[in-house]
């Protein structure tokens, strides 16, 4: 008996070798998986299929990734957009963000971390159409509806933009986020600041978050176990703290 299809992938890369071991991980993994070796046959793959997620290079041979991604935007396509790129860099990785796509990954990349990419941003955007207001890591809870946010029961005043920022390390629990994803999310990039804005709110949102102080059932009280971690050199995450 043949397990159910995950999801529809269309997978864009003019070098074979890489579509094929795409291809073939994708299917294992249980998706459906279309592919094109250029620009303008991804889009008209895409617009065919209407896939549930889009793997595109972004160096073609005809037209580049982003501009791929803008014309299907254009074309009310919607679908997350998992960027290839050859080059560790922070330029196209902005670029790539700002123009819709969703991740990226650099290449040379491992099959496993492609496929679990792709799952998370799956994850997200499914999570974000459920009718439940609620997001919950541990004991951390927003409520999308009346945009309050608790502790362990108790609840954290946050300012728009922390908010925001929360709310987006919460979509992405378990997985680090790097200071240009978040600057790009949290206050985009015709913002026009750099990366220190960043660790300043992060250390707003520890106080706040991370700070909260619960009894300790001995009549006393105690902090909560942290759930914000930095990953030095890499990023910030949200995550429910190990046993």
């Amino acid at each position: 008996m043949s397990k159910p299809i995950e999801a529809s992938i269309v997978v864009v890369d003019d070098e074979p070798s890489i579509r094929e071991l795409l291809v073939a991980s994708l299917h294992f993994a249980g998706f459906e998986v279309n592919t094109a070796a250029s620009g303008s046959e991804a889009i008209e793959v895409i617009e065919k299929v209407q896939p549930d997620l889009i793997v595109l290079d972004v160096m073609l041979p005809d037209i580049d990734g982003f501009t791929v991604t803008r014309r299907i935007r254009q074309e009310g396509i919607d679908a997350p957009v998992l960027f290839l790129t050859a080059r560790d860099d922070t330029q196209d990785k902005i670029m790539g963000l700002t123009v819709g796509g969703d991740d990226y990954v650099t290449k040379p990349f491992s099959l496993e971390e492609v496929v679990a990419r792709i799952r998370a941003i799956l994850r997200r955007t499914r999570e974000q159409v459920e009718d439940d207001p609620i997001i919950r890591v541990a004991d951390l809870e927003i409520n999308e509806d009346s945009h309050d946010v608790s502790r362990a029961g108790q609840p954290i005043d946050l300012s728009p933009t922390e908010y925001k920022f929360v709310r987006y390390l919460m979509d992405n629990e378990g997985r680090v986020l790097s200071k240009a994803q978040i600057l790009d999310h949290v206050w985009q990039y015709d913002w026009g600041g750099d990366a220190a804005i960043v660790e300043s709110y992060i250390s707003y949102l520890r106080k706040k978050v991370d700070g909260i102080e619960v009894d300790d059932g001995e009549g006393g009280k105690r902090k909560v176990t942290p759930l914000i971690e930095t990953k030095r050199g890499i990023g910030y995450m949200i995550r429910e703290p190990k046993n």
